[in-house]
């Protein structure tokens, strides 16, 4: 028999079957709907008796029978082939461009060196707690990042919101790849092409600092010979970028065509990606150690080159110069907290996914550890690379560091060319500072796209999409290729930003790790998440997490939402273009399209499922997934109680001891046995 088209009619079935239907095929027939009649000498559940059925369960009513797929018949699950490799695939995803281009001009902005105060303090409160509440989680149950939320059912939207933040997030952020595809393609000549006006993408206000030996003060001289306005003139670079790379309209409003050259390099870039994921996280885990390793190198090289430049040392100090008067602002903590968020890569199911891959009695604990403060470092010293050159910017410009400052795009692809341009082997340090980038980014785009087809192929396993990843991860690939083109297009500029400053925004991320941490803290419970943690790991990780999940990250996390929101801004590009009504209208739909999925799916669990709201509230507050610690350690629940040790006594209880009633289901009995009795 179908079974979708079996309907229970007999008590003992109904309530049973509604939850079985609202929940996940992987796991729930473990738990809820198979009934153990055998029970050992204490009355308790033979664990492993239920583990011996679990591929052989069959619920038969009226002479029909369904059976229930077990795991074994689901396709192998992989794994990483190392620690190591799991570590480096975390480095790549939190090591992003947001450190090259995000984090130097904050603490710039925010009072320098004071600025590490709120960011250290968000750090520990909010990204190391959550990082690890996320990692642990995916670890601890072994799938992606929506099932993990079945451990309470009420909540599991948060996983439908953190996808969908992932599959916009994949979608825009390779775009930042194909520009520095573009860019690397164009520093393989001895005259780099943003450095001069000789281009035929410049007009005549391009501002070309050869021509203007002659110019009188407040002027410039055009290519055509014409006086024009300082302030109507452009450099070089930045008409390449707009002009030459974007070909940007004059807003939104003008589409315009797609940029061949662009959709070209977007191309080469998802097949890049492609060829790098699609047989698994095993040949992932061995390409990350060059693409995450290399740009620290890079680094290295452009820092060493960096300090060597006249005018490094005035970029330094303004990067470090500690303004303790800016701690007092709200928007520097703010932007601290924000920055932590983006930076570590929570609240978009990566994490949980990428975890996922793990043995289940690996260390996450201190893979977090070396991740946050590999990460923070990583920032800290590219910003040093960073306001080394743009010293050396202001010294060549005559003009305060200050006034050459930016970030996000114009800082990598207009400051850092017209530095590069000026140095001495400018082509050298051209190709290796964009190769730099495409290694960042793609760090970042290899885990994101694992971690959304991961959280697919665990959450709709009778589809079967493991055992076609290859097709599967090829349809991800197309379609978010297709959507990407809008931002190829000569007002694809304007859509790119709305992708990033609502699609995959702070506030959006924000609102997915406050209710993580209430689906984990509150829903499933605080103290019996810790102690699930402290057997896996096989050591008690201390009070401060619990403490931080329970109420420390949640209240920052939500805390900071809503200030973001109090303190909204409608989206602007550059410092002159405003959106009109419909384009911030389009953003705010990107940022609801995933906020939403909280209270909507929560509506649609109590529509569907039977009974009086009490009863409802019983069913969807009850786990329908469990920790899946490796077959070889499930044993008889009574034959460890047993086991008459004592060696342990001063150890945090192992599995089968602090779980020992995870698969019975009381609320669940309580319904079964009021139904029963009223029909009888």
């Amino acid at each position: 028999m179908e079974l979708n088209s079996f309907t229970p009619t007999e008590p003992r079935h109904k309530h049973r079957w509604a939850l079985y239907k609202t929940s996940h095929w992987r796991f729930l027939p473990k738990i809820k709907i198979f009934k153990m009649d055998e029970k050992d000498s204490k009355g308790k559940v033979d664990v492993s008796t239920v583990q011996a059925e679990m591929d052989k369960i069959e619920l038969t009513e009226n002479g029909d029978t369904v059976k229930i797929t077990g795991e074994s018949e689901q396709a192998e699950r992989d794994a990483w082939g190392s620690k190591m490799d799991f570590i480096m695939a975390l480095i790549g995803l939190a090591v992003g461009l947001g450190n090259v281009w995000r984090f130097p001009y904050l603490c710039y902005k925010n009072g320098g060196g004071a600025f590490l105060i709120p960011y250290g303090i968000s750090l520990i409160c909010a990204g190391i707690p959550i990082f690890l509440l996320e990692v642990s989680i995916g670890q601890m149950l072994q799938t992606g990042g929506i099932t993990v939320w079945g451990i309470f059912p009420l909540i599991k939207g948060v996983g439908y919101a953190a996808f969908t933040v992932s599959f916009i997030l994949c979608t825009y952020y390779i775009i930042i790849i194909s520009w520095s595809l573009f860019y690397l393609f164009s520093s393989f000549t001895m005259d780099l092409p943003w450095g001069t006006c000789e281009g035929d993408w410049n007009d005549i206000y391009c501002n070309d600092p050869a021509l203007q030996d002659n110019a009188p003060e407040g002027y410039f001289i055009s290519k055509n010979g014409s006086l024009y306005p300082v302030e109507l003139g452009k450099s070089p670079a930045q008409e390449f970028w707009d002009n030459k790379v974007l070909g940007i309209s004059s807003g939104i409003n003008e589409l315009g065509g797609l940029r061949w050259e662009l959709v070209g390099c977007l191309v080469l870039a998802w097949i890049l990606c492609y060829l790098c994921i699609w047989r698994g996280v095993k040949q992932t885990g061995k390409i990350v150690w060059f693409t995450a390793l290399s740009p620290y190198v890079i680094l290295t090289i452009l820092l060493i080159r960096g300090v060597t430049l006249p005018g490094a040392g005035d970029g330094v100090y303004y990067y470090m110069n500690p303004d303790w008067d800016r701690l007092s602002s709200p928007t520097v903590w703010v932007d601290a907290a924000t920055q932590i968020f983006f930076s570590y890569s929570v609240g978009i199911g990566s994490l949980i996914s990428l975890g996922s891959y793990n043995k289940y009695r690996n260390n996450s604990l201190i893979d977090t550890v070396v991740v946050g403060f590999v990460n923070a470092g990583t920032s800290i010293y590219a910003g040093f690379v960073t306001f080394s050159i743009l010293g050396y910017m202001s010294y060549q410009q005559g003009v305060p560091v200050d006034q050459v400052v930016d970030e996000g795009p114009g800082l990598t692809f207009v400051a850092y060319p017209t530095a590069l341009y000026t140095m001495p082997g400018a082509t050298f340090f051209a190709i290796i500072f964009f190769l730099m980038l495409l290694m960042l980014g793609m760090n970042t785009q290899f885990a994101v796209v694992e971690g959304l087809a991961t959280s697919l192929m665990d959450a709709f396993p009778q589809y079967k999409l493991r055992e076609h990843r290859s097709i599967f991860l090829l349809v991800i690939c197309l379609l978010s290729f297709g959507i990407g083109l809008f931002c190829v297009t000569e007002g694809g500029m304007y859509f790119f930003q709305l992708f990033d400053s609502y699609g995959a925004s702070g506030f959006c991320l924000l609102w997915i790790a406050t209710w993580e941490c209430a689906a984990v803290a509150w829903g499933y419970g605080v103290k019996k998440f810790y102690k699930n943690v402290t057997d896996m790991l096989g050591f008690t990780p201390g009070w401060y997490f619990p403490v931080c999940w329970f109420f420390v990250s949640p209240v920052v996390s939500f805390g900071i939402f809503l200030f973001s929101l109090i303190d909204y801004q409608p989206a602007k590009y550059g410092e002159d273009y405003f959106y009109p009504v419909w384009g911030n209208v389009l953003g705010w739909f990107l940022a609801l399209i995933s906020m939403h999925w909280l209270p909507s799916y929560a509506i649609y669990l109590f529509l569907i499922t039977p009974g009086s709201l009490k009863e409802r509230w019983d069913i969807l507050k009850e786990p329908t997934i469990f920790p899946q610690p490796p077959p070889e350690e499930i044993v008889s629940v009574a034959n460890s109680s047993e086991s008459g040790s004592t060696s342990n006594e001063s150890r945090p209880p192992t599995y089968h001891n602090a779980t020992d009633n995870a698969y019975d289901n009381t609320a669940y009995e309580e319904i079964e046995e009021k139904t029963e009795k009223t029909q009888l």
